[in-house]
């Protein structure tokens, strides 16, 4: 037999090696049971991934509650707009302007009027002030002493900026059947800045006039300026932000109206059934050609809520008027809307002087307010 013999070197090595070995052995005999337990204990629920329980619909209902409530505005009072003469033979409902309510900034006079042939509002001055007219049947032909004229029809509204002078007149059309000319016209107050502005006119017409259908058509909004259950208005007519919205409800239906916070709001009755006013004991009935007022330092209300009981026979029609208040002190003598007695007593001086925004006005006669009967 071969005699065995091994180098230190060959020594090493296999040293080595074992220790390599044991320290394998000693791994195995440390992970075989961790992964024998893997292998036969269930894998837990993923918690944190899992699909999280969804809400009930009465918890859905509150969330939106919760994001989305609306509190009615508060009303500060409701009055009736007694007729009244104007201008020359004609009739008017005057709700803001009279003792009643002298001014509800920015809005210095509301007129329902009616006018019959033969009557009208012959050639006069104005400063100051934006006037809106809102023509609800017939026409009203239009004409001032910068060469402008016109008609409005049935539906159609005429935005006037009398600015630092204007002299016009209006009168009615002739109808066929000798119908009055029937309307509102709605006086704004001009800021201060603005009240030596250039004169200005924009008519809308009824075409142009988005409409939109409200509690599955139960109510109908005319969007005239502003915005209504995601419906805005063709186009800001006035300097002075203004929503107007003309609502027809009929019976049994509701709605529920957005308003600018901390913005002056009214709403006139112009025909139809009795209108409810606000929810549950806060309720306030009106009647035909009353005006509702509401509070404008209401920190909570945010929505005007009205309705027509499901009892009446016929729709009820109102408009609804909002404008941002003017921090501004008001004088106003007749057609002159200034912020001081001075402004005042100037307009009258420019108006009888032909000067400073009335230069046209010497020797100038309306050819519509010739109709007048003498």
């Amino acid at each position: 037999m071969k005699n065995l013999t091994f180098s230190s070197t060959g020594l090493t090595v296999i040293t080595i090696l074992f220790g390599i070995f044991s320290v394998l052995l000693t791994t195995a005999a440390f992970i075989l049971p961790i992964y024998s337990y893997l292998l036969t204990t269930p894998i837990p629920p993923n918690t944190t991934n899992s699909t999280p329980e969804q809400p009930t619909e009465e918890e859905k209902e509150m969330s939106t509650q919760a994001v989305t409530k609306s509190i009615p505005r508060r009303i500060l009072k409701i009055f009736h707009a007694i007729e009244q003469s104007e201008g020359a033979g004609a009739r008017v409902r005057r709700s803001i302007g009279t003792p009643s309510l002298r001014n509800l900034s920015p809005f210095l006079m509301l007129d329902h009027f009616s006018i019959r042939p033969g009557a009208g509002f012959p050639d006069h001055p104005h400063r100051g002030q934006e006037t809106i007219t809102y023509l609800l049947s017939g026409g009203v032909d239009h004409e001032d002493f910068a060469g402008n004229k016109g008609t409005i029809h049935a539906g159609d509204l005429q935005f006037m900026t009398a600015g630092k002078g204007i002299m016009h007149a209006e009168m009615p059309s002739l109808n066929p059947d000798g119908s009055p000319n029937v309307g509102l016209q709605l006086w704004v107050d001009l800021p201060a800045k603005l009240k030596n502005c250039e004169p200005r006119y924009r008519d809308l017409r009824a075409d142009e006039i988005p409409t939109v259908e409200v509690d599955d058509g139960r109510v109908s909004v005319k969007v005239i300026s502003g915005q209504s259950h995601g419906v805005d208005s063709v186009k800001d007519l006035a300097y002075t932000p203004v929503w107007i919205l003309d609502i027809t409800i009929s019976p049994g239906g509701k709605i529920t109206q957005p308003l600018p916070e901390k913005w002056t709001a009214f709403a006139y009755l112009l025909e139809g059934a009795d209108i409810i006013f606000g929810e549950n004991q806060h309720q306030k009935t009106a009647a035909q050609y009353h005006n509702v007022v509401f509070e404008q330092e209401d920190d909570e209300g945010n929505v005007v809520v009205m309705s027509v009981d499901a009892g009446e026979s016929k729709p009820g029609r109102v408009v609804l008027i909002a404008g941002t208040p003017l921090d501004q002190k008001v004088v106003q003598y007749g057609p002159f809307v200034l912020n001081s007695q001075d402004e005042v007593y100037q307009a009258f001086e420019d108006f009888q002087g032909f000067k400073n925004g009335f230069e046209r006005a010497r020797g100038w006669q309306s050819e519509i307010g010739k109709r007048m009967v003498r």
